[in-house]
């Protein structure tokens, strides 16, 4: 039978406790929420709804085409020379996903003859651009900049190297600076994921390539989303106008994809504004994630100190986990399940997401209700 095999790892997948499903939210959850990615709480900011609400009557619901036919709007525009001018970086190129921008960078920045270093705890949208690369793919050890000196050693010719500024799993940052210096001793170039980095980290939330001094660097560029501290959807590459132009020409998931949404672009651009307005909301981020960390610990749980607004709490088990966040769903508190095989290291665990607009009362009650169902 065609996609008979589906029914086996399905069943697979049952025995082993690893079905995922789709839980649809209604739009006034009386959930507290510590699993999303709304890192300053801008995604329902009236300005920020405003911004989007704006773009589309004026632009439309779509983009109507590719960004090099009809795709490309002046709010495009815009948005890319203000998020290159706030991040530090010559340029900008919006893209429809954050998964896209990564897929971009890698694979055109890693022609055929070329290695590409990639660190064991990158994302998966990171991963895939490794696969779909011609270049060659080494993965090195966790945050390694020895491991990444080793593996250019043993290369004569172009080289990238790859890693997330923010690791999305446990939130601890990469050593940038060191991966910096460890590529330009031989020559290669550096490309961060500053995903989970860009509204928290830097000077007003301008990002850890800015906070380690790489704004604008020719040797590194940067990908960003636009999904998680700025509220909106969406992705974007930064880095000198000379790789802009490279992706332009020759990013096929820029080429061959729908622009990304008026409506996106205009929260976006809203909520670039608010945090240029409101740098604290930065730092603010940074201090509940700090404050979850250190009240999580003192209540006897296992608690990966943040470097940024990820806060992962390790379970004892897989199935364990999945229990735990369903009892923190059930005592009004939404957090996030990391399990196999989403995790490189196979450790379970429950992830929290810290927000500039938590209140004190908010941090209390989700520590309490985490300390109470733990397995």
């Amino acid at each position: 039978m065609a996609f008979g095999w589906i029914d086996e790892q399905a069943e697979q997948r049952r025995r082993a406790g690893l079905v995922r499903t789709l839980r649809p939210r209604p739009a006034d959850s009386p959930l507290l929420d510590l699993a999303s990615n709304d890192y300053l709480g801008l995604a329902h900011h009236p300005e920020v709804v405003e911004g989007a609400a704006d773009a589309a009557r004026t632009w439309g619901g779509g983009s109507t085409g590719s960004r090099l036919v009809t795709g490309t709007t002046e709010l495009h525009t815009q948005l890319e020379r203000e998020l290159a001018e706030f991040c530090g970086f010559e340029a900008a190129l919006v893209f429809s996903s954050g998964y896209a921008a990564n897929l971009a960078a890698v694979t055109t920045l890693a022609p055929h003859g070329s290695l590409v270093v990639s660190d064991a705890g990158n994302h998966a949208s990171l991963i895939d651009g490794c696969r779909l690369a011609r270049g060659a793919t080494q993965v090195v050890g966790h945050a390694d900049p020895d491991g990444v000196r080793k593996a250019l050693r043993t290369h004569d010719g172009q080289a990238v190297v790859v890693s997330d500024s923010v690791f999305s799993v446990d939130g601890d940052a990469a050593p940038v600076g060191a991966l910096a210096e460890a590529c330009r001793e031989f020559g290669a170039g550096l490309l961060l994921d500053d995903a989970h980095g860009l509204g928290v980290l830097g000077d007003g939330g301008r990002g850890a390539p800015y906070a380690a001094g790489l704004a604008g660097s020719e040797d590194v560029v940067v990908t960003v989303t636009l999904s998680k501290s700025l509220g909106s959807q969406g992705g974007a590459v930064l880095g000198p106008a000379r790789v802009i132009d490279h992706l332009v020409n020759a990013a096929r998931t820029f080429i061959f994809d729908t622009g990304l949404a008026p409506a996106a672009a205009g929260a976006a651009l809203a909520a670039l504004t608010l945090l240029r307005r409101e740098p604290e909301r930065a730092a603010r981020a940074r201090a509940v994630a700090s404050e979850l960390h250190t009240r999580l610990t003192a209540a006897g749980l296992e608690a990966v100190r943040p470097d940024a607004a990820v806060v992962s709490v390790r379970a004892p088990s897989p199935e364990a986990a999945v229990q735990w966040a369903a009892d923190c769903r059930t005592a009004g508190l939404a957090v996030g399940c990391f399990r196999p095989p989403s995790v490189p290291d196979g450790i379970s665990r429950l992830r929290l997401t810290a927000r500039a607009d938590l209140s004190g009362a908010e941090i209390e009650r989700a520590v309490r209700v985490i300390g109470e169902t733990r397995p």
